[in-house]
């Protein structure tokens, strides 16, 4: 027996989590389908200020209250990576890597994934010096000589938290400015240990078995520099996470689903929250708002077609 559900949201994070809590309380059967852990990419940041009503909480603890908040009140988690999602004409098909569900509506909250590098080398080295995220990966460098890449908040707010544990951290940065924060651009330049590279790129990842080091290219006048790292911290920004929807939604040329406020895709039934969808702004507030969005819209549309 294929499992049915009034809304299938795919994607924990805060704006999936947002979406659960909002169709759970409306009276709905709601399940969410993440294939890695719940809380999306606010996990790994350590500290939150600027979300409305909350002074200060750890992206860890803000996840496990959402979670904890959906689950309390009806929400069924099911831990299994979605691979592949169905129009039908009564249904919604849910294919995952355990087995296949049915939804009257569907909401999309893949959040996005880290950007690579593009090197060669260097999805082989994850793990092995190369890293996506600070928090998670920093303390296993203690002590030692780290870069990250990078021009952002990300960038600047991960060489600050690795600097507390590492000997030397190179920022490299393609421009002359910072995009990031003048708040972080000040406490970065304020740590000894914090040595920033301007207007440069990584070119060649140098490794034997493990990461060695580096080579950086001045962009202005083609200069190669080789830095001696054990770890680099990848930090450029991101991409949607909408690959296995590419032949079924709307995306516009990066990948982004398309969607206005109201978060409808071009298919009836199915909506979209969250970072992955087109948007100007990608905040946790505006995550939290799409998914509450997505949910009473979702919940219209299955009053409109399933009396």
């Amino acid at each position: 027996m294929v499992k049915k559900y009034d809304i299938a949201i795919i994607g924990a994070g805060p704006a999936g989590l947002s979406a659960a809590i909002y169709g759970t309380r409306a009276g709905r059967s709601v399940a969410v389908f993440e294939g890695k852990s719940f809380g999306g990419q606010i996990i790994n940041t350590p500290e939150i200020e600027n979300y409305p009503g909350i002074e200060r909480i750890s992206g860890a603890e803000f996840a496990m209250n959402l979670y904890n908040q959906a689950v309390s009140l009806g929400t069924e988690y099911i831990n299994e990576k979605v691979i592949k999602v169905e129009d039908g004409p009564k249904s919604k098909r849910i294919v995952t890597n355990h087995g296949e569900y049915e939804a009257k509506s569907v909401i999309v909250a893949t959040g996005v994934k880290k950007r690579p590098l593009g090197l060669e080398h260097e999805e082989e080295l994850i793990g092995r010096g190369i890293s996506y995220c600070a928090t998670c990966d920093g303390a296993f460098f203690r002590g030692r000589n780290v870069a990250v890449v990078g021009g952002g908040n990300t960038a600047l707010e991960d060489a600050m938290f690795l600097s507390n544990y590492c000997n030397r951290v190179y920022l490299i940065h393609r421009r002359d400015t910072f995009r990031g924060e003048g708040k972080n651009v000040e406490n970065v330049k304020e740590k000894d240990n914090i040595k920033v590279i301007y207007n440069s790129i990584p070119v060649r990842l140098i490794y034997d078995d493990v990461l060695e080091g580096m080579e950086i290219k001045n962009v202005t006048n083609s200069e190669v520099t080789k830095i001696d790292v054990d770890g680099v911290f990848v930090a450029i920004g991101q991409i949607p996470d909408s690959d296995i929807f590419k032949d079924l939604l709307k995306t516009d040329p990066s990948g982004y689903i398309v969607a206005n406020e109201d978060c409808k895709t071009n298919i009836e039934g199915i909506f979209t929250a969250g970072d992955c969808r087109e948007k100007n702004i990608r905040q946790l507030a505006t995550a939290a708002s799409d998914g509450a969005v997505a949910a009473i819209n979702a919940c219209s549309f299955i009053d409109e077609n399933y009396r």
